[in-house]
């Protein structure tokens, strides 16, 4: 198979096994958006929303949250793992938010990215679940996954993005990113599969008998 194929099998593939892409992250705005993908780095979704519930109960919006005591704001997120760093962030964002953006969320990378404690992945995620952009965020998981398919030899998760978007189409990007995200989950798991066990791996490379070596 080559790249095209392979690109074009496993669209239809995801298609076929998530014709519905519900967000894994709960939330009712933007802002709560922006903070429960903050908080989910280097931690489970569902960690996530068992967390959220209880700091957007106490503050929803920016200008609710900067008004919170660091050391509150900690005690609710220490679950999610780099409590100090987030608890950090969200205080300090939400204060910018307020003074520089009338207390809404900037729709645009630039200024996404120059915020506390968002990186480009939870930009991406912010721009397209949030705003609807296409955008095509790439984690550790996503880049493990697009190794195995042979959609990428990308040493990071940079290269690995920018390969991604140059294999599947713009329009597809936004639903694809969350499709890959559940597939891994379900299927093509970090110990389930080690690019031989789950359908899209051997139909990719149905002669593929040792482990896929992977890129970190």
């Amino acid at each position: 198979m080559k790249k095209f194929e392979r690109a074009k099998f496993i669209m239809e593939h995801l298609e076929m096994t998530y014709p519905n892409t519900p967000i894994p992250l709960n939330h009712k705005s933007i802002f709560e958006l922006l903070i429960a993908v903050l908080l989910s780095a280097q931690c489970t979704d569902e960690r996530v929303n068992k967390v959220t519930p209880h700091l957007f109960r106490l503050a929803k919006r920016p200008d609710e949250m900067q008004g919170v005591k660091r050391e509150h704001i900690y005690k609710i997120i220490r679950p999610c793992g780099l409590a100090p760093k987030k608890s950090e962030a969200i205080s300090t964002l939400s204060k910018i938010l307020v003074e520089q953006y009338n207390s809404e969320v900037p729709s645009n990378f630039k200024d996404l990215e120059s915020l506390p404690g968002v990186g480009h992945k939870t930009a991406s995620v912010v721009m397209s679940q949030g705003f609807g952009y296409p955008a095509f965020p790439v984690d550790t998981h996503i880049h493990r996954l697009a190794q195995r398919w042979g959609l990428t030899k990308g040493k990071n998760v940079v290269q690995t993005e920018r390969d991604l978007k140059n294999v599947f189409p713009e329009n597809a990007w936004n639903k694809l990113h969350l499709q890959i995200i559940f597939y891994g989950r379900e299927f093509c798991t970090a110990r389930g599969c080690d690019g031989t066990v789950c359908t899209i791996c051997k139909t990719c490379y149905p002669k593929r008998k040792k482990p896929k070596k992977v890129n970190k």
